[in-house]
């Protein structure tokens, strides 16, 4: 079967400058993205992924690339964030939200390659992220991480998330954001993106 897409959402395209002057390309992701996607999982750190997927793997199995690229932009919107060197592609992050049985909520995900941390681009990613689901009626943003991993905690903090300790899951941390109802239905800009996640 072959997967096609309904309506790219082309209007979150969107081209960046980091501090620095770096610039940089944030769009959603397609479906042929799969080995970008990948390469950009695979150059993480074994720590890094740990982080990202709460679990040990060097390569994202087959199947749950297809998840990650063949979406449909609506309950499942991904972002990815590249570079091009000497005319090739490279992501260097990547962030989602994925809405499940209730579509008041998404859970949410942001990675960034190590040599690109400190550049605030999860900040960036998170705020279009949350600024999207907004205008789709989400109404909470929800997210989980390792209670060790210092980096999302902070970003979580800054961008208003109330975070708490898993009563469930000793060492893992839940990150909750309550959407302004007000922004439902605006349209997103990258002042806008910001304000929301900071």
């Amino acid at each position: 079967m072959t997967y096609q897409i309904h309506h790219y959402p082309a209007e979150l395209i969107d081209v960046v400058h980091l501090d620095g002057g770096k610039r940089v390309v944030v769009r959603p992701v397609l479906p042929q993205d799969a080995d970008l996607t990948g390469a950009f999982f695979r150059d993480l750190s074994a720590p890094s992924r740990y982080e990202r997927f709460m679990t040990s793997m060097r390569e994202v199995p087959a199947d749950l690339m297809r998840r990650f690229t063949e979406i449909d932009y609506a309950d499942h919107l991904a972002l990815v964030a590249e570079v091009f060197v000497d005319g090739r592609e490279t992501v260097i992050a990547e962030a989602r939200y994925v809405r499940g049985s209730d579509p008041t909520v998404a859970e949410f995900a942001v990675s960034v390659a190590e040599a690109w941390q400190g550049h605030k681009l999860a900040r960036l990613l998170l705020g279009k992220l949350v600024c999207r689901a907004a205008a789709a009626g989400v109404r909470r943003i929800v997210g989980e991480t390792l209670a060790t991993n210092a980096r999302m905690i902070s970003l979580a903090r800054k961008a208003g998330f109330t975070i708490t300790p898993s009563p469930d899951v000793r060492g893992l941390m839940l990150l909750e954001k309550i959407i302004d109802s007000g922004s439902f239905g605006q349209p997103c800009n990258d002042a806008e993106a910001v304000s929301l996640a900071a």
